[in-house]
């Protein structure tokens, strides 16, 4: 894929130096619903861990209409967090949806939510009631769920260690500034992808971002320079 095609903010180790954790005995965890008023969310502690010794974490934002029980009954993700020794947290959206700024749903005339603050306290619960690092929390997501991650980008750069979205931006149009401190991203987007092109496309009476804007906006206001090639282990950016 040619350079300006990929996103550059190359987060060293992609973010996987994050550490984990495994499931004590809590009221909640990979199967039980950790309850947050009319909220809730799942979190999976790699297995074996001593319930103490505090690890790093991952939270994955599902895609539109998908579940955080799902995100949790997912292998691959279970081996992941096993892998990397890191806690596994999947939240739930509010509806079949992510509620942001110009999405389909808030311009059909839905009744915003929150969703900000409902990551708040997801990261507040979450490392109350376990072994989590909160220095050590990224956060990642696909499509819709990348749409997601975009916004906390935004908007609460300073809560994670750093930020990974998959096939998915803002929803047009892309902000012209954020309101937290820089911070480091790794956007992955497949240039074929027809689900949330590059450029977006139409979406009911809406229109997905454009990944380029979103990028040439965020490097601006993060002051990034232009990209370098950087090279850790087997990982190359």
């Amino acid at each position: 894929m040619p350079k300006q095609k990929m996103l550059v903010f190359c987060l060293l180790s992609s973010a996987i130096a994050f550490v984990g954790l495994s499931e004590p005995s809590f009221a909640c965890g990979p199967s039980t619903k950790c309850q947050l008023d009319d909220r809730h969310y799942y979190v999976r502690m790699p297995a074996g861990h001593d319930g103490k010794t505090k690890i790093g974490a991952i939270v994955y934002a599902h895609g539109y209409s998908g579940t955080a029980k799902q995100v949790m009954r997912n292998k691959w993700f279970r081996q992941l967090g096993n892998r990397l020794r890191v806690a596994f947290i999947a939240p739930k959206s509010s509806g079949g949806d992510w509620s942001l700024p110009h999405s389909p749903s808030r311009m059909r005339g839905a009744a915003a939510v929150d969703e900000l603050a409902y990551f708040d306290k997801v990261l507040a619960d979450v490392t109350t009631r376990f072994a989590i690092y909160p220095k050590r929390i990224m956060m990642t997501g696909f499509l819709a769920g990348g749409m997601m991650v975009w916004n906390l980008v935004c908007h609460r750069s300073e809560k994670f260690a750093g930020f990974a979205p998959i096939a998915g931006t803002f929803w047009r149009p892309v902000p012209n500034r954020c309101t937290t401190p820089p911070a480091s991203v790794i956007h992955l987007h497949g240039d074929r992808d027809q689900v949330v092109p590059l450029k977006g496309r139409p979406i009911g009476p809406t229109h997905q971002g454009n990944v380029f804007r979103a990028i040439k906006m965020y490097s601006a206001n993060g002051g990034f320079g232009r990209p370098k090639n950087v090279q850790r282990g087997d990982l190359r950016c």
